[in-house]
C-alpha cells in the first residue's frame, strides 16, 4: 500500500522539444511495486505546453485544474476542470495553455 501526497513527489522537468514550463510527477509507478500502470500528475505553467509527440500507448486523463487545450491529430478541443480525455495509441498530441493546467 502506499498513501501520500501528490506534491510530496518530485516534480521532473520535461525536457523534450517544444516542451515549456512542464513538468511531472510519477505518483504511482515501478518503483511502488506497480508494472504495468503509471499514475503521473503533469503540471504546464501559464503560455506553457507539452511536446507535440506520439508513443505507442494511449493516455487517460483527468483535468485537476486550469484551462487549456489538447490537440489530437489538428483536432482541437478546450479543457476545464473535470474534463477527461483519450487519447489513441500513435496518436499526435499536444496540451497547451493560457492559465496553467494540472492533470493525471
Amino acid at each position: 500500500m502506499k498513501h501520500s501526497h501528490y506534491l510530496d513527489e518530485e516534480a521532473v522537468a520535461i525536457t523534450e522539444s517544444g516542451a515549456r514550463a512542464a513538468t511531472i510527477r510519477t505518483v504511482i509507478g515501478k518503483k511502488d511495486g506497480a508494472p504495468n500502470f503509471d499514475m503521473r500528475v503533469v503540471s504546464i505553467g501559464p503560455g506553457g505546453q507539452s511536446p507535440d509527440h506520439s508513443h505507442p500507448w494511449e493516455h487517460e486523463n483527468f483535468i485537476l485544474n486550469g484551462r487549456g487545450t489538447l490537440e489530437v491529430e489538428g483536432e482541437v478541443v478546450d479543457l476545464k476542470p473535470g474534463d477527461i480525455t483519450f487519447i489513441p495509441p500513435n496518436a499526435h498530441h499536444c496540451f497547451r495553455t493560457v492559465e496553467g493546467l494540472e492533470l493525471i
